[in-house]
């Protein structure tokens, strides 16, 4: 037999780097949260402030308003690309012309950095040089100005993003969707159920693992988007798609406050955490609580 000494061994090398580039600068972080620390003041030396930083968080109407704006972000983003991943795997599961070059033409966004995306579609929106704007008002007469108007700004921040990372969605749940067992559906057709009765009793539940892993990771990357829409927007008109990770940049980078700017990302990250907790607990602990007698 062999020793269990080798398998530790052998994740050690995996072990040593999850240490150093996660759970280090988890901690460093978690310290400067609780300084006073400006590099570039007359006094570049950290002081250490208790909780001063998060109670200024409490009040900060920036960051709340941030943050309120993330979650919408991030539930329209997020529930979209669920939707349309979720057809778009349905549709690749039948025999349909060019099949295979629609699937390695829906797959190509997964490849692009997420800044080329923002930048991309820059391009794209800016007025008089993007196709966007040009086509729409010959078209439809719609005025396209991400630049002036708060509603379009936020609205091509979601579009960009469902562009971008439904691929990803399509590709996850058409694996769930090969793998799902015939036989439920071979009796639900016996019994004489309807498309809709199918997919809410058989299809849904068991495609539910596959979606929550999903959402799961949609949510805490769509809450700590910066790349994209700091291209496509830099934030901007105002204030309207200042995500909390772009404040948080702003804070720590031009202003140089790292003590606060640590101590919104711990909340954050907070946050995040507590969200996902959440939407466990409401989709699946909830329905695995025993049943009273």
């Amino acid at each position: 037999m062999r020793s269990p000494i080798t398998g530790w061994l052998l994740l050690a090398p995996t072990l040593v780097i999850l240490l150093v580039f996660g759970l280090g600068p988890f901690i460093y972080v978690l310290v400067v949260g609780f300084t006073n620390w400006n590099s570039f003041a007359a006094d570049p030396t950290a002081h250490f402030a208790g909780v001063q930083n998060f109670r200024r968080l409490v009040f900060d109407d920036a960051f709340l308003h941030s943050l309120w704006l993330t979650f919408g972000f991030t539930f329209f983003a997020v529930l979209s690309e669920i939707v349309l991943g979720y057809l778009l795997a349905q549709l690749l599961m039948r025999d349909i012309p060019f099949k295979g070059f629609f699937r390695t033409i829906h797959t190509l966004p997964l490849m692009v950095a997420p800044i080329a995306v923002g930048a991309t579609w820059r391009l794209l929106t800016v007025p008089g040089l993007g196709p966007l704007p040009y086509y729409l008002d010959r078209w439809f007469g719609f005025d396209l100005r991400i630049g002036s108007f708060a509603d379009q700004a936020f609205a091509a921040t979601v579009i960009m993003d469902v562009w971008h990372w439904t691929p990803l969605v399509t590709l996850t749940l058409l694996a769930a969707i090969s793998s799902l067992p015939k036989e439920p559906f071979e009796q639900a057709q016996i019994d004489g159920a309807s498309r809709l009765q199918v997919f809410w009793y058989i299809t849904l539940p068991l495609l539910k693992p596959a979606i929550l892993a999903t959402v799961f990771i949609r949510v805490m990357d769509a809450l700590r988007t910066v790349d994209e829409v700091w291209m496509l927007t830099g934030g901007g008109p105002a204030a309207a798609t200042r995500y909390v990770g772009l404040h948080i940049w702003r804070v720590v980078f031009p202003k140089t406050d790292y003590g606060y700017g640590a101590a919104m990302s711990l909340l954050t990250l907070y946050v995040t955490i507590l969200l996902c907790w959440l939407m466990y607990v409401a989709l699946v602990a909830r329905r695995e609580l025993p049943r009273s007698e």
